[in-house]
């Protein structure tokens, strides 16, 4: 494999602007050059351009229970293989393997094989998504809202059961969703706060004044805009209303046009802008292989065209791609790409305090980035410095 490779003539999205027919050297892993003038130093590889092609950094997905045919909650390594060496597909470079709703016994022991398998693949070279850590989905929710999370499950947030889910996480959750009801006095989200772990609302019944108050006690997140949470009315705006409106709390959004009406993804855009706005798949182990029968959190889930339901009809995850997220975000919204990259990689990359590292072009930082046509088909991407995937060139382009 090349340590190093230099993208020539091609069109960088910063986060405020775009560099015309740039040049952008990556090296070890790394971005060490970014300029309109050719570099002097060698490169061992080069990738020219087309006119028309533009470099973003590579996406998060904070929000993705499995795919292919694996699942977080599956508790093994070949699930976490599965899904790193597939994401890069859809143009994912980093995501956060998220759990569900089950039994302690059987999320201590996701939790328990998702720090293992990143400690194993710590520092390794290769062309595929890493995982930065867990977003906890669950079991401190509302049965009112419980959505495709198994509500026999749920439970009141239990402080000493999440420390022992966090000593065996190995301190790897980074965002916990919870119904801010069910923790009245705000001790969990306190606690939460004492760990620098990011507090999210979802799957909440919950008024617009709770939510409020919730995020003047530190809550800064919402899990998957408008999906399971009290719905917006005139009289009563409920969470929906709050979570639009709350300048302090970015929310998460499953850009697939199922999930939530395309008028309603071009509202949040408009209320949130593209500063507070963090797009997610929320995929399930269904994602990239097609109609069929699947399971999610010990139910069965019934995959047609672009829905997975459960028997009852409720949503049940999505089997959105990435990829296929922005082009629909564009096409709803007119954003542009500097917007794309904010909403994809850098506000999550800010919200995990890993803007250090991730979420931007810059030098110094490392090199997973994705490369665009202007009509919004994904082209490549690049994790830590290798091209993990190239359109029309990978077995599993159409999975």
């Amino acid at each position: 494999m090349s340590r190093s490779l230099l993208l020539s003539n091609i069109h960088i999205v910063t986060n405020s602007t775009v560099i015309e027919h740039g040049f952008v050297g990556l090296r070890d892993g790394k971005i060490d050059y970014i300029s309109t003038t050719p570099p002097t130093g060698n490169y061992e590889k080069e990738y020219i351009s087309r006119e028309n092609f533009f470099l973003l950094p590579g996406m998060i997905d904070i929000h993705i229970h499995g795919g292919y045919g694996a699942d977080v909650m599956d508790a093994t390594p070949e699930a976490m293989d599965i899904l790193s060496v597939h994401l890069p597909s859809e143009g994912t470079t980093s995501f956060l393997a998220t759990t569900i709703t089950q039994n302690h016994h059987e999320i201590e022991l996701a939790l328990k094989n998702i720090a293992h398998w990143k400690k194993q693949n710590e520092g390794k070279s290769g062309s595929q998504a890493q995982c930065l850590g867990i977003h906890l989905e669950g079991p401190f929710i509302s049965k009112q809202k419980a959505g495709a999370q198994p509500a026999q499950w749920i439970i009141q947030p239990d402080l000493s059961l999440f420390e022992k889910w966090v000593d065996a996480a190995n301190q790897l959750i980074k965002i916990v969703t919870f119904a801010p009801e069910e923790d009245p006095d705000f001790t969990f989200l306190s606690l939460l706060q004492t760990k620098g772990i990011i507090p999210s609302i979802g799957h909440t019944n919950a008024q617009h004044d709770l939510i409020e108050l919730a995020a003047n006690h530190g809550a800064r997140h919402i899990t998957h805009l408008y999906n399971a949470m009290s719905s917006f009315e005139h009289r009563e705006p409920h969470a929906v209303g709050a979570a639009l409106t709350n300048e302090s709390l970015h929310a998460e959004l499953i850009t697939d046009g199922i999930h939530s009406h395309p008028l309603s993804i071009k509202l949040a855009y408009l209320a949130k802008r593209s500063n507070r706005l963090l797009m997610i798949t929320d995929s399930m182990r269904a994602k990239g292989l097609g109609d069929g029968t699947y399971e999610l959190g010990g139910q069965t889930v019934h995959v047609s065209g672009e829905k997975a339901l459960l028997p009852d009809g409720t949503l049940a995850g999505s089997i959105l791609k990435m990829k296929d997220g922005v082009r629909r975000m564009r096409q709803l919204t007119h954003c542009d790409w500097t917007e794309i990259a904010k909403m994809t990689s850098t506000n999550a990359a800010i919200q995990l305090g890993m803007d250090h590292q991730l979420g931007s072009i810059e030098v110094g930082k490392l090199a997973d980035l994705v490369i665009w046509d202007d009509s919004g088909e994904l082209m490549m991407t690049i994790c830590r410095g290798q091209i993990a995937w190239t359109k029309g060139e990978n077995t599993n382009e159409n999975h």
